[in-house]
């Protein structure tokens, strides 16, 4: 008897691939403030799952605007990132392999949408004082690394 994959994200029974988009216009970084957990309330970069049939840069350039309302120009690979949560027990409650991809502002002006209660650019000074998690430092500073000029 084969069983279902879990769909709930959380104590998944397997990782799920998440997508993000380290956007640039400039110096400054666009990031959103999660609406939902993992991380509640806390800046990120855009992002979410990919979905079934979809290839990386569609699931790319889909969270990036149903999140922020913006679109990106190439994408380009910066980092994989697991980020695994575990609850009081020891048990995993959430894991997610996530592929980061660096891109340079296209269009739109952001605004909040989706899985996001705010979307707003940063400029560099800004970003370090946010107490931003130090998986999302580095991505933003693999992003810059991995950006042609």
């Amino acid at each position: 008897m084969n069983s279902a994959p879990a769909l709930s994200r959380e104590y998944p029974d397997r990782p799920w691939i998440g997508i993000g988009v380290i956007l640039f216009r400039g110096e400054d970084v666009l990031l959103v403030r999660r609406a939902r957990p993992p991380r509640l309330g806390e800046w990120s970069i855009p992002g979410g799952a990919q979905h079934l049939g979809e290839t990386v840069d569609e699931a790319a350039r889909r969270e990036l605007l149903e999140e922020t309302g913006v679109t990106a120009g190439p994408l380009h690979i910066a980092l994989a990132v697991d980020a695994i949560s575990q609850d009081e027990e020891g048990r995993t409650r959430f894991h997610y392999t996530i592929l980061d991809f660096a891109a340079r502002w296209l269009a739109g002006t952001p605004r909040a949408g989706d899985d996001a209660s705010a979307a707003a650019w940063f400029t560099p000074d800004q970003v370090a004082g946010l107490s931003l998690r130090p998986e999302v430092l580095q991505a933003i500073a693999e992003g810059r690394r991995r950006l042609p000029d």
